[in-house]
């Protein structure tokens, strides 16, 4: 059920970014019953989000062609992402498992299964898996040719 739902949520990111000609469908439409939402199934996991989850604007890169990428990071219980920071937009679905993340300021965050975000960017932060088990998260950065998604703090 959540690989479904991500799969939604995708599909959802992907048409908003323009990888379709097709119109997205809106959080309204899905309300209002419409037939393209009931035929999908579509669950609104994030819509129109402007900040990310410290608040912060969403600021996509400039100047470059879009690269968008996507993979399923998995922690097991105790492991963590090691301190790093997102130097492009990042989309997040969890899809099992919470996983609690430490922000550079001292803010620790708690996301669950079920939970859509947009992590901070260029803040360092650090991902772990407290519970008891596997923990996987649907990751979409909205990169840009030659800028690294991600980049780790080096001790």
């Amino acid at each position: 059920m959540a690989v479904t739902a991500a799969i939604a949520s995708l599909s959802l990111l992907l048409t908003a970014c323009g990888g379709s000609d097709e119109p997205a469908v809106s959080g309204s439409a899905a309300a209002s019953g419409s037939a393209v939402a009931a035929e999908a199934g579509v669950q609104t996991l994030l819509e129109a989000q402007e900040l990310d989850t410290l608040d912060q604007p969403i600021g996509y890169p400039k100047k470059v062609p879009a690269q968008i990428s996507s993979s399923i990071v998995t922690l097991e219980p105790g492991q963590e992402t090691g301190w790093h920071r997102h130097r492009v937009p990042m989309y997040a679905y969890i899809l099992e498992g919470t996983v609690s993340v430490e922000y550079d300021a001292g803010v620790v965050k708690d996301y669950p299964a079920g939970t859509a975000f947009m992590e901070a960017e260029d803040v360092w932060h650090n991902g772990s898996n407290k519970g008891d088990d596997a923990v996987r998260i649907l990751v979409v950065y909205m990169g840009a040719q030659g800028k690294k998604n991600s980049v780790e703090r080096k001790p």
